[in-house]
C-alpha cells in the first residue's frame, strides 16, 4: 500500500525545475540529501522522497512523499510515472544484517538484497526511458566501502554493496551516449541510526582505525552527492570514496 502527502494530480513540465528523486529519505543520509538540494536549489527543485513506512517524517521537507518498498517494482514505477522528467536519482535506500552467514535465514538474506541492489534496479529500470528521452539525467548510487573489500559478519550487505557498484560501473558504459551519468559513493563509517549499534568504546575503537580521526557525517555524503549532481559529464562509471581514508 503506498501512503501520499502532498501529491499533484497535474504537471508542468518546465526546464529550469530539476526534479529529484531520493530513496531512504527520511532520515540519515537520504534526509541530509534531500535538505542539501533544498538548500542549494530552493524552489527551483521538486524532491520525490521515498521512505520505508511512516510518510508523516518527511512533512517537514518540501515535495512529494511516499511509503513503501523500494524493492517493489510496481511501488517504484507508479511513483516515477509522475515525475514530470527525472533529473536526479539518489538511490540510498539500505539495511543492514550484522551476524554470521550460517545463522542468516533465506528471508533475511532476500530482504537485504532486495532492498540494497533489487530497489537501486528499480529506480533505475524506470528512470532511464524518461532519461534517455531527455537526453540527460544523473543516476548517484550510496554504496560502501564494504562493497569493496567485504566485512565479517556484514555478508549480505557487503555483497548488496559490491552489486551495486558493478551495477553502476556496467550502467555507466550503458547510458553514456545518452549523456546519462553514473557514479556511487562508498561510504566508510558514516555516523547515522545504522551504526547506532556499537557501544562507546567500539565506536572509539572504530575511530582510531580512521586516519581523519572522525566519523563521516550525513552532510559529507550530502555534499559530495550534490557536487556530483553537477559534475563534468565525463566523470562516469566511478566508484568514489568518502571514508576519511580509512580502507
Amino acid at each position: 500500500m503506498m501512503n501520499t502527502t502532498n501529491m499533484t494530480n497535474n504537471f508542468t513540465e518546465d526546464e529550469q525545475m530539476l526534479n529529484v528523486l531520493i530513496t531512504g529519505a527520511s532520515r540519515g543520509i537520504g534526509r541530509a540529501v534531500a535538505e542539501r538540494f533544498i538548500e542549494e536549489y530552493g524552489d527551483n527543485v521538486t524532491l520525490w522522497l521515498i521512505c520505508r513506512k511512516d510518510v508523516r517524517s518527511l512533512d517537514d521537507l518540501p515535495g512529494h512523499h511516499f511509503a513503501g518498498d523500494v524493492g517493489d517494482f510496481a511501488f517504484v514505477r507508479d511513483i516515477i510515472d509522475q515525475m514530470p522528467t527525472v533529473d536526479v536519482v539518489v538511490n540510498n535506500a539500505g539495511i543492514s544484517w550484522i551476524g554470521l552467514l550460517q545463522d542468516m535465514t533465506p528471508d533475511e538474506w532476500d530482504n537485504v538484497i532486495r532492498t540494497n541492489l533489487s530497489g537501486v534496479f528499480n529506480t533505475c529500470r524506470n528512470a532511464i526511458p524518461k532519461m534517455v528521452q531527455a537526453q540527460r539525467g544523473r543516476i548517484l548510487n550510496i554504496s560502501s566501502a564494504w562493497g569493496n573489500v567485504g566485512a565479517s559478519t556484514e555478508v549480505a550487505y557487503s555483497a548488496s554493496k559490491g552489486g551495486v557498484n558493478a551495477l553502476t560501473r556496467a550502467l555507466a558504459k550503458e547510458l553514456a551516449p545518452s549523456n546519462i551519468q553514473v557514479n556511487a559513493v562508498a561510504c566508510g563509517v558514516i555516523d547515522t541510526d545504522m551504526n547506532k549499534c556499537f557501544t562507546e568504546d567500539e565506536r572509539s575503537a572504530l575511530i582510531d582505525e580512521i586516519p581523519a580521526c572522525r566519523m563521516g557525517t550525513p552532510q559529507d555524503v550530502a555534499d559530495l552527492i550534490l557536487s556530483l549532481s553537477k559534475a563534468n559529464n565525463y566523470l562516469t562509471g566511478q566508484i568514489i570514496g568518502l571514508d576519511g581514508g580509512w580502507i
